[in-house]
């Protein structure tokens, strides 16, 4: 008897890509089988990879879950579709695992989430970086007390994207799309495992741990949405949490959240499940860490009862942040001198703006409190309904 689970994956090109390799790797362990993909172009045979042979193709999600009987499908489409999808399968008994940001605004994601429960089905954010060991491993010496009294926690992110990734779709480097939001920023999608795992890090998940958001939103690109960008969350203890992001860096390196710990610090670089702790009294200690996979997880929870990683609840916290992006004004334009061209990549890069992230993250500043002149921040809640402080 086969007890391979069957998915269905609506959203197969871009980043589907990687979730149709991760599928094709747990069809080969005998845990999933691939039986549906929904794309509004179907796949050719050559982008189907090799071993997962010919699964039933339709623009229709909701016919293609009942007649392939999936048991979970897996959602990697346009932010504004996710709920849409995420209602359609629940109300059809579908497990989902629904791909990050779960939804442009908080009322969306709210209507998610509380659909999904009210169904009785099981959802898993895509937050691969919270299936790390290293999350519970941090949590635990933070426990113990490794570095002292948590003072904060910051996160940095300098990636580069050339112009042509704000190209890939309609509603790339959007804020809205035909009056619907979108909120594609540098902090709400490509760098927001960096937000998600700093927020998780100091145990602020649910939306009543978060008291203040500050945003400060900027672009190099020609776009409408941040490609440089920074927030402070004030915690309901009190706690402030930095992450800065910028996909115009100078010279691109891998991403990191940073506790700040009264006698020392944790460093968590979330791509490589690498940890370094430096603590008074002990030489520096660089750990690697496993992951689990988060669709296999999910699996597991419905197989065996194993404890859902990222449910919709885990991450309010990271919502309530989008939120506050998303009602901001509309982010500064760099001047022209704020930016260059770099040659022969077709990116654009701001001088200073990597030594800017990391500054933050290790400050615990704002970008604008670290001297960038074009820096604006916006307050939320705001205490007055129109609060913009310069």
């Amino acid at each position: 008897m086969n007890t391979a689970v069957p998915i269905v994956l609506a959203g197969a090109r871009g980043h589907g890509r990687w979730h149709l390799d991760n599928i094709r790797r747990l069809q080969d362990k005998g845990v999933v089988r691939l039986a549906g993909v929904c794309e509004l172009t179907p796949l050719t045979p050559d982008e189907i990879p090799e071993g997962l042979g010919t699964p039933e193709q339709s623009a229709d999600f909701g016919a293609l879950l009942d007649s392939t009987g999936a048991r979970i499908a897996v959602i990697c489409t346009p932010i504004p579709t996710h709920t849409d999808l995420a209602l359609t399968a629940a109300a059809k008994g579908v497990h989902l695992l629904l791909e990050k940001p779960p939804a442009p605004s908080y009322a969306e994601f709210r209507r998610m989430a509380d659909g999904v429960a009210a169904a009785g089905v099981a959802c898993q954010i895509g937050f691969q970086s919270l299936g790390s060991h290293a999350v519970p491993a941090i949590r635990r010496l933070l426990g113990e007390g490794a570095i002292g009294e948590v003072v904060g926690v910051g996160g940095a992110g300098a990636w580069a994207r050339a112009e042509a990734y704000f190209r890939r779709a309609p509603w790339a480097g959007k804020r809205r799309l035909n009056g619907v939001d979108v909120i594609d920023g540098a902090l709400t999608n490509p760098l927001a495992h960096a937000v998600a795992t700093a927020l998780a890090l100091a145990g602020a998940t649910r939306a009543e741990d978060v008291a203040r958001i500050e945003t400060e939103l900027a672009h190099a690109n020609a776009i409408e949405s941040d490609d440089t960008s920074c927030v402070r969350v004030t915690t309901a203890g009190d706690l402030p949490l930095v992450v800065a992001a910028t996909l115009c860096a100078e010279d691109p390196d891998d991403p990191y959240v940073l506790v700040h710990g009264t006698r020392g610090r944790i460093t968590y670089w979330y791509k490589q499940d690498r940890v370094l702790v430096q603590r008074a009294g002990h030489g520096p200690e660089e750990i690697d860490h496993g992951r689990t996979d988060l669709l296999e997880n999910l699996v597991d929870h419905l197989t065996d009862g194993a404890e859902l990683l990222v449910p919709p609840a885990a991450t309010e916290a990271f919502m309530r942040v989008v939120e506050a992006i998303r009602v901001a004004p509309d982010p500064v334009r760099l001047p022209d001198d704020a930016w260059r061209p770099v040659p022969g990549e077709g990116r654009r890069a701001v001088p200073g703006v990597d030594g800017l992230v990391a500054a933050a993250a290790d400050t615990l500043e704002l970008f604008s409190e670290l001297g960038a002149p074009w820096a604006r921040t916006t307050t939320y809640p705001p205490t007055h309904p129109e609060e913009v402080s310069t």
